[in-house]
């Protein structure tokens, strides 16, 4: 089974980023290769991979026994606290290459800003040098709220991706209408929700059986179909097909409508003012 690859959405400084690609949390190296390369044979181009996750060996065996030339897979990874100051990236961008064993990485993110520790301005600082090094392709964030933007903002600095939980349970309006103001790209993690309450909401429910499509195809399409990048984790190739496999439908204004209704406050959200690694 080969599908088409994604669509892709264009960095603010011209890089070329697919839509949707393969999330690897919580897979080990073993498994990691495994499902990298399969999901690459279907027709992912799109590998999110983390320091945290302790798996970036196994998702470079999986680009490399995949057979595909290493300039069409886009590789994303991102770094912990530990590195947040501009030789700390440079070290930790070195530490994930050589796990990866990749002479560059596509996109570079801080995991989470660690305000306590106020360092992540200094760590955007070191992007900055290994995107002029060519490193990196691209630069960005993951998890920073509003105020966290601004002090990069305050420096001169602009993320070309920001990746936050989102979705239909959890819109995050105030960062979107942000990150378009700014030319940053939106990606999602988590993007099917926690355990299978979304994907068993009678409303997803509903519009997936009226598009004869999955449940988890009407959530992934939700976050394309308005430009947000998602990387939905799966080892299982059917569902790594019908993850990727969600272009060629449309969700109706009255779908879309209906989904954005079912934001709700969450008070066990990841807060990133008080949770990071």
């Amino acid at each position: 089974m080969t599908i088409q690859p994604a669509p892709e959405v264009t960095l603010a400084n011209g890089v070329k980023m697919p839509l949707l690609g393969l999330g690897t949390w919580p897979m080990n190296d073993a498994e990691a290769a495994v499902a990298v390369a399969q999901a690459i044979g279907i027709g992912y181009r799109l590998v999110d991979t983390v320091e945290n996750y302790g798996n970036e060996t196994g998702v470079g065996e999986g680009i490399r026994a995949s057979g595909i030339p290493r300039d069409k897979i886009f590789v994303t990874t991102k770094f912990n606290r530990k590195w947040h100051s501009v030789d700390g990236a440079r070290q930790a961008c070195d530490l994930s290459l050589q796990r990866l064993g990749l002479d560059y990485i596509d996109l570079l993110l801080i995991h989470w800003p660690n305000p306590d520790q106020d360092r992540y301005v200094e760590a955007f600082a070191g992007l900055v040098r290994l995107l002029e090094a060519g490193k990196v392709r691209a630069i960005g964030t993951s998890n920073f709220k509003p105020a966290h933007l601004q002090r990069l903002f305050d420096r001169g600095f602009t993320p070309h991706l920001n990746q936050i939980q989102m979705d239909p349970y959890h819109r995050r309006d105030d960062l979107v209408a942000i990150h378009r103001q700014h030319g940053i790209v939106t990606e999602s993690w988590r993007p099917l929700g926690n355990g299978n309450t979304m994907t068993s909401d009678p409303v997803v429910t509903a519009i997936a059986a009226a598009h004869g499509k999955t449940p988890a195809q009407v959530l992934l399409r939700w976050q394309t179909q308005q430009g947000f990048v998602t990387c939905p984790k799966s080892a299982d190739a059917l569902r790594q097909g019908q993850n990727l496999d969600i272009f060629g439908f449309t969700l109706s204004d009255a779908d879309m409508a209906a989904l954005n209704g079912l934001d709700r406050p969450d008070p066990d959200m990841f807060d990133a003012d008080e949770f990071g690694h």
